[in-house]
């Protein structure tokens, strides 16, 4: 399977994909990995702020790329989540990125009912904007290299749908310390018109994990099947490291793409919902 074009910066930092919630401390592995449809947020609230800085390793030199930035909002009923990724005015000789990622969550389920995605990539650009029914399992997406230039799609799609960024903040709300080392757990997410399904497997606890600039924290790894194509090589691998505490957020992105190999890192944050208390001294 293929993604058609995403940029290497913001594929890492939204590629963290993992379904399905544990709801009850007796709840089995097979309940975690069922629960598709239903996700009760304990995780992130209104004001979060999260940036991370990426760095890209060519011919053995890392260089600063570039940030994303991932935002919450909140209303009544819903979650207004977006991510934007840029590249750094040093980086653009080498490849200019301007992304703009937008999902609008129902607060009961945390599916998705529009995502937006409006990128700029080099020359390549996209306005996708995609509208979810998830009762009808039937949506829409408006779509070409502009929005102006854009046509209106329909497609059908399996209960539960999730878009890439949407099951970001689902995953955040999974609880670790229920999921063994060495298990593998499916997820599946609707991009360019198609469902992708993959796997994620559960590394374990990793203690005083060291983050540039931040310090040590206390982790959980996981390492997401990658989509084979234009950024991605067949048997590529990531691996990511979350924070061990209520915020569960990703602290580290490491892979290898097609040409180097890409680094994102926690740079600064605000507004979260509990305290951090995964951080620890060396």
């Amino acid at each position: 399977m293929k993604i058609k074009s995403i940029s290497i910066f913001i594929t890492l930092a939204l590629m963290l994909v993992m379904p399905s919630f544990l709801t009850e401390e007796e709840a089995s592995y097979e309940d975690i990995t069922n629960d598709d449809c239903n996700t009760v947020n304990n995780s992130f609230g209104q004001g979060e702020k999260i940036v991370y800085k990426v760095y890209y390793n060519w011919n053995f030199v890392w260089l600063s790329a570039g940030e994303v930035t991932f935002e919450v909002n909140e209303t009544d009923h819903e979650y207004r989540i977006s991510a934007t990724g840029r590249t750094y005015s040093s980086y653009e000789w080498f490849f200019k990125v301007r992304d703009y990622y937008f999902t609008y969550l129902d607060k009961e389920t945390l599916l998705p009912h529009t995502f937006i995605r409006d990128v700029q990539e080099g020359n390549y650009t996209l306005y996708d904007k995609v509208n979810f029914d998830q009762v009808a399992q039937q949506g829409t997406s408006k779509r070409g290299k502009t929005k102006e230039e854009a046509k209106l799609q329909t497609f059908e799609f399996d209960n539960c749908m999730h878009d890439m960024l949407s099951l970001i903040y689902k995953m955040r709300n999974l609880d670790y310390e229920h999921i063994g080392a060495g298990k593998s757990i499916p997820a599946k997410m609707f991009l360019d018109m198609e469902t992708y399904e993959l796997d994620i497997r559960m590394k374990g606890k990793v203690p005083k994990k060291w983050v540039k600039g931040l310090g040590y924290y206390n982790t959980f790894q996981i390492s997401p099947e990658l989509i084979a194509g234009e950024v991605f090589d067949e048997d590529a691998q990531m691996n990511i490291w979350v924070s061990d505490d209520e915020n569960k957020i990703p602290l580290i992105i490491e892979s290898p793409v097609s040409v180097g190999s890409v680094k994102v890192v926690l740079k600064e944050y605000s507004g979260l919902k509990h305290p951090f208390s995964s951080k620890v001294e060396k």
